[in-house]
This record gives structure tokens, C-alpha cells and sequence, in this order.
């Protein structure tokens, strides 16, 4: 497996709690999650139903819902709730002295 490539996001407040941020790249954007108690997620920007934009969905505890057809995905694992099945890739992520960190490769630590 190759070594993970890491981004720098910026600063954790750059992220708004219960939002996202979201960071362009070749074969697929990721979106990246804040919770109200600081941990911080990120999610290939595609829902695995319709393809939804993950960052633009609601943010509540460790779940984003779509914003399309209100599928509910673990932030952690990007695995769909039930009676939902299906899984958005997941990414590491880091956050050293405040600062958030991206890997680009999808479960890669």
C-alpha cells in the first residue's frame, strides 16, 4: 500500500462545528467534518445512494444525513445506516496543534 499523501486544511475553526469543508481534488472531493465537540471527519463528497454532496447535509453527533434523500452515514466509517446500505469511502485525518491534516489516500492511517 503506498504512503499516505497528507493536506493541510488550516486552522480546526476554518471548519464550523456541525458543518464542513469541503477539498478539491482529482477523483473525487473530500468532505470534511467538524462535530460540536471538536472531532473531525472526512468522507469521499459523494453519497453512495445518488451521489449526493455529503458537505452540504445535516451534521448531528457523528452522522451526516444527505441532503438529497436524507440517507444517514457514520462519519467514522462512511458506512450507511440501516435499513440504508452502502458505504462512502473514508479518510484519515489529523489535527496537530490546531491544525487540520487530510489524508488523500481513502483508509489509509
Amino acid at each position: 500500500m503506498p504512503e499516505p499523501t497528507w493536506v493541510a486544511l488550516g486552522p480546526i475553526d476554518s471548519i464550523p462545528r456541525l458543518g464542513a469543508r469541503v477539498l478539491r481534488r482529482d477523483g473525487g472531493d473530500i468532505a470534511i467534518f467538524r462535530t460540536t465537540d471538536d472531532q473531525v471527519f472526512a468522507l469521499l463528497n459523494r453519497c453512495p445512494h445518488k451521489g449526493g454532496p455529503l458537505s452540504e447535509g445535516i451534521v448531528y453527533g457523528r452522522t451526516v444525513a444527505c441532503p438529497l434523500h436524507n440517507w444517514c452515514l457514520d462519519l467514522a466509517t462512511g458506512q450507511a445506516k440501516a435499513p440504508d446500505e452502502g458505504c462512502a469511502p473514508s479518510f484519515p485525518v489529523r489535527v496537530e496543534d490546531g491544525h487540520v491534516l487530510v489524508s488523500l489516500t481513502p483508509g489509509a492511517d
